[in-house]
C-alpha cells in the first residue's frame, strides 16, 4: 500500500465509507444495521461489486490499475470471510469500507455510478436466483421419485375419499400421479417467477440513472442474468419478484401438506408403513410410531404463507422509490424458500420409501359401498337414466347393515325390480355386476383419459416423464448460464488482478 493510501486510511479513521463524522454513532446505529442478516448476500455483493468495477474499467470511467486494486482486495475479503468484516449499516456499506481499508480512499471508486439501492438489488435477485434454482433442482428430483413409486404400485388398489368418507376406489399410482401433476404445475410457476428474478437492476443508482456511461447489458452479461430491469425507478424499487417467489413457495407448501395430511391419515388407518427414517416414537408409548416428518411439512406450511403475508404487509404501504422498509423484505422469502425446500426432500422421500400393503389396501376399498358408482354406472351404461341408477344403488346402500361393506347381487337385484319394474338381469349381466362390486374391477372400468385403469395411468406416467424432461433441460439450461456468467466474470477480473 502506498503511502498515501495510508495517509487516507488515517484520515478516514474508524469511519465507514458512507456516514462519516454526522451520521456513524447514537443509539440506533444497530437498529439500522443488517449486516449479520447479510451473511446471506456476503457472496452476491462480491459478484456485484466485480462486475460492476469490470464494466467500469470497460467504459474508462475508472482506471484499469485502481481496478485491479479494488478487485484483489475482494478477493481478500471473500478469503477472510464475511465474519471479519468491519462494522456498517449493511454488508455493501462494510465491503467497501473493507476495500477502503486496503487500498486507501481511491477504493470508493467502486461505487460510481451507481447506489446502495440497485446494488442491494442486484445482490438479492443474485442470490435468491441460486434459492430457486436450488428449490428446482430438489423438487425435480422429488417428482422423479413419485414417478418411480407410481409405476411399481400401478395395479395396488386403494380406497378413495371424498370429505374423508369412502367413495371409490382408486390405485397407489393414481393418488401419486395427482399429487406429480399438481407438482408439476409448482413447478412451472417457479420457473415463471425465475424469468422476472433473473433481471439485472445494475445502473439504475438511486431510482434516477446515473449521467455516466454505464452499460447495464454488460453487467447483466457478466452476472447471467438474461436481461435488464429497464426503468430505473423501478429497477430500484421493486421487490415484486420477491413476491413473486414467495407465492409459488406458499403455494408449492400447500400442495405438499395436503400430501402430508393424506399420508398421515392413510397412517392412522394401517394404509401406508412409513420407514423408521420418516417416523418417530412416543417418549412414553413405545408401541407408537408417528408420522412426525410429515406433521412438520404440514406445519411448514405456515412459514411459507407467513412470508408472503409478511412481504406483502411490508410492501403494501411503500411509496416509490427506496424506503428502508425494504431492508425487512428478504428475510420472508428466504425463510419460506429454505423451510420449502426442505419439505420437498422430505415429503419425497416419506413416500418413496413407504411401503403400501396391498391386501390391506384392497381390503379398505371396498368399505363404505366405495363401488356403489361402478354399478350406478353399469346401468346408465345399459340405458337406465342415471338418476335412476342412482336411485336403486342408494336404497340397497340405505338397507345394508353396518357391518357390511357391500350388497351381494340378490340384493341389488331386489331394489332393481322395486325401483325399475323388472329383475336386474334384464339390464346387466349377473358376471358384469359381479365385476363391478369388485375394487379391482371397478379401478380397471374407469379407464378414461386422466382415470385409475393401469392403462390410463400408464398414458399419465408417460405424459409426465415428458414434462418432467422438460423442465430438466430447462433447469439445467438456468444453471449452465449461471455457471458460465461466473466463469466468465472471473475470467474478466483475472485481467486486472
Amino acid at each position: 500500500m502506498s503511502e498515501e493510501h495510508e495517509a487516507d486510511n488515517r484520515s478516514a479513521g474508524d469511519q465507514t465509507a458512507v456516514r462519516r463524522d454526522r451520521f456513524s454513532g447514537g443509539p440506533a446505529r444497530s437498529f439500522l444495521s443488517s449486516l449479520s442478516d447479510d451473511e446471506r448476500i456476503f457472496g452476491a455483493d462480491l459478484a456485484v461489486d466485480r462486475a460492476h468495477v469490470v464494466m467500469l474499467v470497460e467504459q474508462d470511467i475508472v482506471g484499469a490499475e485502481t481496478a485491479g486494486e479494488i478487485l484483489a482486495a475482494l478477493d481478500d475479503i471473500e478469503d477472510a470471510g464475511h465474519g471479519e468484516l468491519p462494522d456498517g449499516e449493511d454488508v455493501h456499506e462494510a465491503i467497501e469500507s473493507a476495500v477502503i481499508d486496503r487500498v486507501g480512499q481511491s477504493g470508493g471508486k467502486m461505487h460510481t455510478a451507481r447506489s446502495r439501492n440497485d446494488e442491494v438489488a442486484a445482490c438479492i435477485r443474485y442470490r435468491l436466483r441460486s434459492d430457486v434454482l436450488e428449490l428446482l433442482e430438489t423438487l425435480v428430483g422429488a417428482r422423479e421419485q413419485l414417478l418411480d413409486v407410481a409405476r411399481a404400485e400401478t395395479e395396488t388398489v386403494m380406497p378413495g375419499y371424498t370429505h374423508l368418507q369412502p367413495a371409490q376406489p382408486t390405485t397407489v399410482a393414481h393418488w401419486i400421479c395427482s399429487y406429480e401433476q399438481a407438482l408439476q404445475r409448482d413447478t412451472a410457476r417457479l420457473f415463471d417467477a425465475y424469468e422476472r428474478v433473473n433481471q439485472n437492476p445494475l445502473g439504475a443508482a438511486a431510482f434516477a440513472g446515473t449521467p455516466f456511461d454505464v452499460d447495464r447489458e454488460r453487467t447483466a452479461e457478466l452476472l447471467g442474468f438474461d436481461s435488464v430491469a429497464e426503468n430505473s425507478m423501478d429497477a430500484s424499487a421493486t421487490r415484486d419478484f420477491l413476491v413473486e417467489v414467495t407465492g409459488a413457495v406458499a403455494g408449492l407448501a400447500t400442495t405438499l401438506s395436503q400430501l402430508a395430511e393424506d399420508v398421515v391419515v392413510m397412517a392412522s388407518k394401517g394404509h401406508v408403513e412409513l420407514d423408521d427414517d420418516y417416523a418417530s416414537t412416543s417418549s412414553i408409548m413405545p408401541q407408537k410410531k408417528n408420522p412426525d416428518t410429515l406433521e412438520l411439512v404440514r406445519g411448514r406450511t405456515g412459514d411459507a404463507s407467513a412470508g408472503l403475508n409478511g412481504l406483502l404487509t411490508n410492501l403494501k404501504g411503500q411509496p416509490r422509490a427506496y424506503n428502508r422498509d425494504l431492508q425487512r423484505a428478504g428475510h420472508h422469502a428466504w425463510d419460506a424458500i429454505d423451510s420449502v425446500t426442505e419439505s420437498v426432500e422430505v415429503a419425497a422421500g416419506a413416500v418413496a420409501t413407504a411401503d403400501w400393503p396391498a391386501d390391506r389396501l384392497e381390503a379398505a376399498a371396498t368399505e363404505g359401498f366405495a363401488t356403489a358408482t361402478g354399478v350406478a354406472d353399469l346401468l346408465a351404461m345399459a340405458g337406465v337414466p342415471f338418476r335412476t341408477a342412482h336411485e336403486v344403488v342408494a336404497e340397497v346402500a340405505a338397507d345394508l347393515d353396518p357391518d357390511e361393506d357391500a350388497p351381494d347381487y340378490d340384493a341389488l337385484s331386489a331394489v332393481a325390480e322395486d325401483v325399475l319394474g323388472d329383475p336386474l338381469s334384464e339390464y346387466v349381466d349377473r358376471e358384469a355386476v359381479e365385476a363391478a362390486l369388485d375394487p379391482a374391477e371397478s379401478v380397471a372400468m374407469r379407464d378414461s383419459r386422466g382415470g385409475p385403469a393401469p392403462e390410463a395411468v400408464a398414458a399419465q406416467l408417460s405424459a409426465a416423464d415428458d414434462v418432467l424432461a422438460s423442465h430438466s433441460e430447462q433447469l439445467d439450461a438456468a444453471e449452465a448460464t449461471v455457471s458460465g456468467a461466473r466463469d466468465r466474470l472471473q475470467t474478466e477480473v483475472e485481467e486486472y488482478v
